[in-house]
């Protein structure tokens, strides 16, 4: 800290320089423009000064207990990082930043100490490509993963909430909004247990105003030796490419009050991602405008699932195919090709909840008209499901009851163990109720959770799993006797299977049910071993086994509050 010069009281904002006899005039205006409170927030401001001749002089005219003040520049060091939540978010996330970052100390940590066994073992608790390579070089070293929460919040300078936000099965906003009581745990636990300045991040998506709700619960409980900012900084990671993502990310989001205070906290969370990122990469807004960015970010790339898996329903009418038509369209510019490839529907722990969260907050904000046409994403996502399902009863000749079908694939996209909202629990569910027995096989996601999700009580009733379900070890088991295979995510592995083999134990006329449109190159060599193929999109086969269409299958969502009470 620099003190005051001899003889002369510590002015306390760049306002009391005016006058002040402090340097010349130029110097004084700009630093009085500044404002009362913390002095020096924008240094940058100042850069053009420095060579004033008594630039110095007025700069070391200013006097803060909190601030350490070098030439123009003020800043507050991150050495410590706690993050509160060990999932698909907070984990990743922080251990790109230990990876990056050696001088900073980031702990990891979690009520689940199963998960944080995980963490510390060689067999993470996730699967992500390049994770493991990721934590193993700094695990013990600058990375940590434990559940001594408090001890963490009370050493950290900066602390992320990075806890889940599940949609509402219950109450008010029930199947849209999101719940925030693990939010307000975390606010509370961090207020408890911090004295001094500290900076506290939203890494979980929120709806909007969240923060605010997070600052109240701050200045409730406020305590005189302390200081605590809130920042939105919301993650835009793809499963499957989250590390890729972290380390080259499109742009950087921090989101912060738009006061001297908060704009120091946002500098400083700047210097940590600027040791990668560059400059021109990080977006600084209000908090208010980081929150929504988030949730309109999510809404529009699931919009443009939705409309290409409308468009896909239109093709199959229509004999046209949908990958050429989605490729047309890509080419113009204005639209271009990302997120165009049409499938059974978008899942993940995102993309529903978010549009389902922005659907709440329209309604909420008395905007009806703007609530419907969010509405529409997910009803498309649920006739998408819904018409795969029936297509595959309907050319199983109306009927799938005691027959096997082997589904391959369960996580909601390749290159993730996730199979949160996946569509595989929503097509296995469906032709559970029809009383098919599924031999479900995917390579990330273990046994355990596959059991878990599909006896979520709206999925499935009493033994239906026991009686119904089988988890393969391979895919060959999977299809072994089997009347159809269908696949429901797009790893690559299931292109170089080995069809003959599989069709030679499959029962006839065997079916595959291209639901991620994985076999497009292969479509003439299985139509030559016998296959009937039926995807996305497309009408592969002119000769199609003709069948009588059936009755409507029945909307379902898992975000439904259940009909039943879970056997515990």
């Amino acid at each position: 800290m620099l003190a005051p010069p001899p003889g002369r009281d510590a002015p306390r904002s760049g306002r009391d320089v005016e006058g002040a006899g402090l340097g010349c005039a130029r110097c004084s205006r700009s630093l009085a423009a500044l404002g009362p409170g913390l002095p020096v927030s924008r240094p940058s401001s100042l850069w053009g000064l420095r060579r004033e001749p008594h630039f110095r002089t007025a700069v070391l005219g200013l006097w803060s207990s909190e601030l350490l003040i070098q030439d123009s520049t003020i800043m507050f060091e991150i050495k410590k990082i706690c993050c509160i939540g060990a999932g698909y978010v907070g984990g990743p996330t922080c251990s790109v930043i230990a990876h990056m970052c050696p001088e900073i100390r980031v702990t990891v940590v979690d009520v689940n100490e199963s998960r944080i066994n995980a963490w510390n073992s060689p067999t993470l608790p996730i699967y992500e490509p390049g994770l493991k390579e990721v934590v193993e070089s700094c695990r013990g070293k600058n990375l940590f993963f434990s559940t001594n929460i408090d001890d963490a919040i009370k050493e950290a300078d900066l602390v992320f909430i990075s806890v889940n936000t599940p949609t509402k099965t219950y109450g008010m906003g029930k199947g849209r909004a999101a719940d925030l009581k693990y939010i307000e745990a975390c606010a509370r636990r961090i207020v408890q247990n911090s004295n001094g300045y500290k900076i506290v991040t939203e890494k979980s998506t929120v709806p909007v105003r969240a923060a605010e709700s997070i600052r109240r619960i701050f200045d409730a409980n406020t305590k005189p030796n302390l200081n605590l900012q809130v920042l939105s900084n919301p993650e835009f990671l793809a499963e499957g490419t989250a590390i890729k993502d972290l380390k080259n990310p499109d742009r950087v989001l921090i989101g912060g009050d738009e006061t001297p205070e908060g704009q120091r906290a946002v500098q400083a969370l700047c210097a940590v991602y600027e040791h990668w990122v560059p400059r021109e990469k990080i977006l600084t807004t209000n908090t208010w405008s980081s929150e929504l960015s988030k949730l309109a970010a999510n809404a529009f790339l699931a919009q443009r699932i939705s409309s290409i898996n409308s468009i896909s329903a239109l093709c199959e009418a229509t004999g046209a195919d949908v990958e050429e038509v989605a490729t047309a369209i890509g080419m113009d510019q204005r639209i271009g090709n990302k997120f165009l490839k049409a499938s059974v529907g978008f899942g993940g722990s995102c993309f529903q909840k978010d549009v389902l969260n922005l659907v709440y907050l329209c309604e909420a904000l008395n905007l009806p008209e703007v609530a419907r046409y969010w509405q529409q994403v997910i009803d498309m996502n649920d006739y998408q499901r819904r018409r795969f399902a029936s297509r595959i009863i309907d050319s199983l000749f109306n009927t799938v009851t005691d027959k096997k079908i082997a589904i391959l694939g369960f996580a909601f996209k390749k290159d993730t163990g996730d199979t949160r909202e996946s569509s595989s629990i929503y097509i296995s569910k469906y032709l559970m109720d029809e009383g098919a027995h599924l031999h479900i096989y995917d390579p990330k996601v273990p046994r355990e959770q596959i059991v878990v999700d599909l006896s979520h009580p709206g999925v499935s009733e009493d033994d239906q799993v026991s009686r119904l379900v089988t988890i393969s070890k391979d895919p060959y088991e999977a299809c072994d006797g089997a009347h159809a295979v269908v696949i429901c995510t797009e790893w690559d592995m299931f292109k170089e299977l080995d069809y003959e083999r599989i069709h030679k134990k499959m029962l006839k006329p065997a079916f595959i049910f291209d639901g991620r449109r994985v076999l497009d190159g292969l479509h003439n060599e299985l139509q030559t071993i016998g296959f009937q193929i039926e995807t996305i999109g497309k009408k592969v086969s002119s000769k199609r086994i003709p069948y009588a269409p059936s009755g409507e299958i029945p909307k379902f969502s898992l975000q439904d509050p259940p009909n039943k009470k879970p056997k515990v």
